[in-house]
């Protein structure tokens, strides 16, 4: 521990401000990101203390809460930094921190523009700055910034734009982080998963739900397949436009879809493999061979094998494998606008 930082363990307030480690609770993030942002961009306490400690006054944290909004919203640290000082004297010098339960300013909302680079280290390539943004919040394990992030993307973008281009490429980023160094990342991608998952079920009707007395459809993961998220982002789709589901979940048993199709009388039945080891053809293809309904009007589903699981194999009669979460629910919606195949 360098004389800068002597004392931060006990957290304690003095009469010269904060320590760094009280600091970094409040807000979330390390005392070493505190530190870093201090010794590479200036974002540091005005004054120090005797013997040259980090103490960090009312003004000082307010800069710290503008360099971590600025950066959780996409903005690179040094544009971060540089917006931040310059804000510094403009900004009020509130006499303590705010409580935790205070309500925070809405961040800023990032431009749709690209910029190629990474999030905190994470192998993000050329995406929209909003994946920065969502990179920086997970790094950090900032889930209430990951919340609000999530929300905004999806209401500025729609849910289509904000899955296959943001969502989906910070989470294979965070993937191949955690692929590349051992354990480490873990946390991370558990954590975006939740609030991904949570942003999903959070999307509300475009309208109001359809009748429920229409067929729904069924989606569920193949038996041995765990990887839920696609399968969230289309239920939320299909309620977004009001269209019936059921969510039954990963590993779903083949007797448990069996069962739920025979008593739901299903117009669709999605099946997700994210890996051809997990693809059960067999099972797909007795699914697309179940009947129900009265005699001679008995109707067959739609089975739509979704993710790369089933690629490589021809798409039998009866069955559909969707390019990508838009065609899939442009599919399904076209469904409930054309008579079901009906056999005698």
């Amino acid at each position: 521990m360098s004389d800068s930082d002597r004392g931060d363990e006990t957290g304690s307030d003095t009469e010269h401000g904060l320590t760094t480690g009280a600091v970094a609770r409040r807000l979330g993030v390390s005392p070493t990101t505190l530190r870093s942002w201090d010794q590479r961009y200036g974002i540091g306490p005005a004054s120090r203390a005797e013997g040259r400690h980090r103490r960090w006054a009312p003004g000082d944290v307010a800069m710290l809460e503008e360099m971590c909004r600025l950066t959780a919203s996409g903005l690179p640290p040094a544009e971060a930094a540089r917006s931040a000082l310059s804000a510094r004297s403009g900004l009020s010098t509130r006499a303590a921190l705010p409580a935790r339960s205070a309500p925070r300013a809405p961040l800023p909302r990032a431009p749709a523009a690209r910029r190629p680079g990474s999030g905190s280290g994470l192998p993000l390539g050329d995406v929209r700055l909003e994946c920065r943004g969502l990179a920086r919040a997970a790094v950090r394990l900032d889930g209430p910034t990951l919340d609000v992030l999530l929300r905004e993307v999806v209401a500025d973008h729609g849910l289509v734009t904000a899955w296959e281009e943001v969502m989906v490429p910070t989470l294979h980023a965070v993937g191949r982080k955690w692929e590349s160094s051992g354990d480490r990342y873990v946390e991370v991608e558990h954590l975006l998963s939740w609030h991904v998952s949570t942003a999903l079920r959070q999307v509300a009707p475009a309208g109001p739900v359809a009748v429920t007395s229409l067929p729904p459809v069924l989606l569920a993961c193949v038996p041995a397949e765990q990887h839920t998220l696609p399968l969230e982002a289309l239920a939320a789709g299909l309620a977004e436009r009001g269209l019936p589901a059921r969510m039954f979940g990963g590993a779903v048993p083949a007797e448990a879809l069996d069962a739920a199709v025979r008593r739901t009388g299903p117009v669709a039945v999605v099946l997700w493999s994210q890996a051809r080891s997990t693809a059960h053809h067999a099972l797909a293809q007795h699914v697309a061979a179940r009947s129900f309904g009265v005699r001679g009007a008995r109707t067959h589903p739609l089975v739509m094998l979704a993710g790369p699981g089933w690629a490589g194999r021809s798409v039998q009669s009866g069955m559909l494998r969707p390019g990508g979460l838009r065609e899939a629910l442009d599919s399904l919606t076209r469904l409930y606008g054309e008579p079901h195949p009906t056999v005698g």
